[in-house]
């Protein structure tokens, strides 16, 4: 499978792939599989040699997609390469022998979901789109930092975790901005929230 989650499509063709060009054979050693379409994600569905049946489709807000011949196909929530497999199994009872391959041309939704957003005691809250690289300070300086009633040695980062629900890391963000001792600026991950709280008066 030929895929990449940034400035290219990311391609995934069913699991036989003897006859298609070179462009849609399957690349062994990418590891881009795990992304997951989304809804508003835009979808290339090219079946070999049939050309009739290839279509440019957006992931409804059910999940579906539309494919010539089978209907609705569900494509929200799973990896190109299922939706290939999916449709390929399908065509198999109108089409000898298909060959599938599920492109991905436009990651909308993955806008969303790699975003950071900063909250509580900073002049403005904000989300905004994820950069690798980023750091706490980073994300704080985006929305304008700390207010003058903030406790930021108190800033807290959220994080989801497939495995354990949500993970809070204590930032000192006061002593990052103040001190420039930058222990806790740590890297942000997509999806991360950080909260800086208002001090007691």
């Amino acid at each position: 499978m030929a895929l990449a989650l940034f400035g290219t499509p990311i391609l995934a063709t069913a699991a036989q792939t003897d006859d298609l060009p070179e462009a849609a054979t399957a690349d062994s050693n990418d590891t881009a599989g795990i992304y997951r379409i989304g809804v508003d994600d835009q979808l290339q569905i090219a079946v070999w040699r049939n050309p009739e049946l290839s279509v440019s489709v957006p992931v409804r807000p059910d999940g579906r997609i539309s494919v010539p011949l089978i209907g609705d196909v569900i494509a929200g929530g799973r990896m190109p390469q299922e939706v290939s497999d999916d449709i390929q199994a399908r065509l198999a009872a109108f089409v000898r022998d298909p060959k599938v391959a599920v492109i991905l041309t436009e990651l909308r939704s993955h806008e969303f979901i790699s975003r950071v957003r900063v909250t509580g005691a900073v002049r403005q809250p904000v989300s905004i789109p994820y950069r690798q690289g980023m750091t706490v300070l980073d994300a704080v300086l985006e929305a304008g930092g700390v207010t003058d009633f903030a406790a930021p040695n108190r800033t807290r980062l959220f994080r989801k975790q497939a495995s354990a629900g949500t993970h809070s890391v204590a930032i000192k963000l006061g002593d990052i901005l103040k001190s420039g001792e930058l222990d806790t600026n740590i890297d942000v991950q997509p999806g991360d929230v950080i909260t800086v709280p208002e001090r007691a008066l």
